[in-house]
């Protein structure tokens, strides 16, 4: 059985930096081969010479990386390099897709739920989200620029060297409020580890919430906030029993499955010694068990939802009587 291949979405408002930084990503010598997906509707074009009248032009670059430039779906895009890698016409390991400034990432990431032999063959690995620091507060007015923060499971914090150190800090308690899953980053015209990039791991199945990268979660008060996306976290200690669990998440997932840009769980069910995980976006979602608890282990469950403008109230409550608190 062949090895997926691990997928990047890389998203943010127009001229956040995303054009710079693939640019960096495909002429840098890291070693990776990768393939890039380049949407013709970024503010510029890695390669002028590419863009022209078919809808799938893919380019083999000196340094061993491929450019893709599609004016048509993404799913015939991701088709035509499955063929010409198993033809042997190019060769790559790991894949970006560049978001147009003004997309919602839920379609692409989608692409790789629902498509069976896509998700054989690409695993999606994360969604990066660069934010740009100096018009951040102008890009957030916008609901999509919201979304795209909330999606993310790492934020990039480019132009910081145009805004005052406070600024910065404003924004960055800013982006946890809104997503409190998502490391944040800096990076500096395009310039970035790439280990910050690849093997994120946004996507698996585990125990890892991401909330280790901010201990503390403090509660904003609505009136306080101009943003529609948050970020809600739900904790008990008592075992939930599975079958009421169940009901509790379809019901949310009926009700405001649209409103659910990401979440994810690390739960204690009553009668059984395993971790059970899930994570979804939007209404698809997986779940698994994990390892088992460890002797000692604070057997807590944990929920992390990232929403727009959910009813945090409602939701509070139904898991409250879920857990019998």
């Amino acid at each position: 059985m062949q090895t997926p291949i691990p997928v990047t979405v890389l998203t943010g408002f127009l001229g956040a930096g995303k054009t710079t930084l693939l640019k960096h990503m495909l002429k840098a010598e890291h070693g990776l081969k990768l393939a890039v997906i380049e949407n013709e509707f970024s503010e510029a074009g890695i390669d002028s010479q590419l863009l022209g009248d078919e809808p799938v032009q893919v380019m083999t670059l000196a340094n061993g990386c491929v450019c893709c430039t599609i004016h048509t779906d993404l799913t015939k895009a991701l088709y035509l390099l499955l063929e010409r890698l198993d033809a042997g016409e190019i060769a790559f390991d790991r894949l970006v897709i560049e978001c147009t400034g003004l997309a919602d990432p839920a379609p692409v990431a989608q692409t790789f739920f629902i498509d069976e032999e896509l998700r054989e063959r690409y695993i999606l690995d994360g969604i990066i989200t660069l934010v740009d620091a100096a018009h951040a507060d102008q890009h957030l007015t916008q609901s999509i620029a919201q979304a795209q923060v909330g999606f993310a499971d790492r934020l990039l914090l480019s132009k910081t060297d145009l805004v005052e150190p406070a600024a910065v800090e404003a924004l960055t308690e800013r982006l946890a409020r809104i997503n409190g899953r998502a490391g944040i980053r800096v990076v500096e015209h395009g310039r970035i580890d790439l280990a910050e990039l690849l093997d994120v791991r946004g996507f698996n199945l585990n125990t890892d919430l991401g909330l280790t990268l901010r201990p503390t979660l403090r509660p904003v008060l609505k009136s306080a906030s101009p943003d529609r996306i948050s970020t809600l976290v739900l904790r008990t200690g008592t075992p939930l029993d599975i079958d009421r669990l169940s009901d509790f998440m379809n019901e949310l997932l009926e009700s405001h499955g649209k409103q659910l840009l990401r979440y994810k769980g690390v739960l204690s069910i009553a009668g059984d010694e395993r971790r059970l995980v899930f994570q979804g976006v939007l209404k698809l979602y997986g779940f698994d068990w994990d390892a088992e608890w460890k002797p000692g282990d604070a057997r807590e469950s944990v929920l992390v939802f990232i929403g727009d403008e959910l009813p945090e109230e409602k939701i509070r409550a139904g898991f409250a009587a879920l857990s019998g608190e």
